[in-house]
């Protein structure tokens, strides 16, 4: 097997773990919210994340030489990111303790179809009919999940909450990706930092009370694996596989986490579940198959010389065509030269990607 093999290998290995990495947040955190107030565990997830890769980056701050850091040019989006990352998971650690941890799991998925919408409307980027086939699915499955009962139309206030802080981080991944050529370091640090740090201020002054030391700890380090380590291996990942496969690969973490609902939490399974969770399913494989599935347009230049009675006569034809792959990098490229001899006709093609 190639090095160039391993390495993928070892990437998938990083994007899955990123993915598992993440999921444990839900379940883990519905048994913390027992000790810890819903604000204040947002701070220490956070600041657990952003002190755990501060650490990290003591011991790799050469290797992060080449990134460029950030200005006050990306203070707009630096502000956006970091406020958003402060509503988000108080959102979500509300939803966690006023609702299940295997709803609030599988609702994690509308944060693709935030993320889309807000990328559309926002800052104009296309979005493909396949995405929107799986934004209707995500959808559906996230109003048949936020029900409280099938004798019930009254939505549960914590699907609800769950559902604001996907908007929230899909607001925030509109920010971020801004910021994508910045050194990912500062990135999660600042997050981590200023986020924890806000949520923390925000607890304190509606009167949450502090936790103990002990569960502090636990919230913290569950914040450097759930979100530290997760962004970490994700970006990793993406060195190798490119940022659509890592994504793809990372669409499976709200189904670990509603498995790992069930095996801490106890939750039990229901027929609304059940159908909430095929079509997120059905949703999340488009996904999937939308990110994988790229359009690419190959350029055909030919340039026929010819001699005709002692002059020399030239035509360049230049025409295009596209073609749909599954892609496993960020980029590819490659050149064709052939030359095709004759008497006095002399054929030069070019195709390049």
């Amino acid at each position: 097997m190639s090095m160039n093999n391993n390495r993928k290998i070892l990437s998938v290995i990083l994007a899955l773990l990123a993915a598992t990495f993440y999921a444990i947040n839900t379940p883990f955190s519905k048994v913390l919210l027992d000790k810890i107030s819903p604000t204040f565990m947002a701070s220490f997830l956070y600041l657990g994340a952003g002190i755990g890769v501060g650490i990290m980056y003591l011991f790799h701050a050469k290797s992060e030489d080449k990134f460029e850091r950030l200005t006050k040019e990306n203070l707009l989006y630096t502000v956006g990111m970091i406020v958003l990352d402060i509503l988000a998971p108080i959102f979500l650690m509300i939803g966690i303790n006023t609702g299940s941890a295997s709803n609030a799991s599988l609702l994690g998925n509308f944060e693709i179809v935030a993320t889309a919408i807000i990328a559309l409307l926002v800052f104009k980027e296309s979005v493909t009919l396949r995405l929107w086939c799986a934004i209707v699915f995500i959808t559906i499955s996230s109003i048949v999940l936020s029900f409280e009962g099938t004798g019930s139309f009254k939505f549960s206030i914590g699907s609800l909450f769950v559902i604001s802080a996907t908007c929230c981080w899909g607001l925030e991944n509109n920010c971020t990706r801004k910021l994508a050529d910045k050194s990912t370091y500062e990135i999660v640090f600042l997050k981590g930092i200023f986020s924890g740090t806000g949520s923390f201020l925000i607890a304190i002054f509606i009167g949450e009370s502090i936790p103990e030391i002990k569960y502090i700890v636990f919230a913290m380090l569950l914040g450097f694996v759930a979100y530290g380590l997760s962004i970490f291996m994700y970006i990793r990942a993406q060195r190798d596989l490119g940022a659509a496969k890592t994504g793809a690969y990372y669409a499976v973490a709200p189904f670990i986490g509603t498995f790992l609902a069930f095996m801490v939490n106890g939750e039990r399974l229901t027929a609304v579940y059940f159908t909430g969770l095929i079509f997120m399913i059905i949703g999340s494989i488009i996904v999937v198959y939308d990110t994988m599935l790229k359009n690419h347009i190959h350029y055909h230049i030919h340039t026929i010389v010819h001699t005709h009675n002692g002059s020399t006569h030239k035509h360049i034809i230049k025409h295009e065509h596209k073609h749909k792959h599954f892609v496993s990098e960020k980029n590819h490229y490659h050149k064709h030269d052939d030359y095709i001899n004759s008497d006095e006709h002399k054929l030069m093609h070019n195709k390049n990607l």
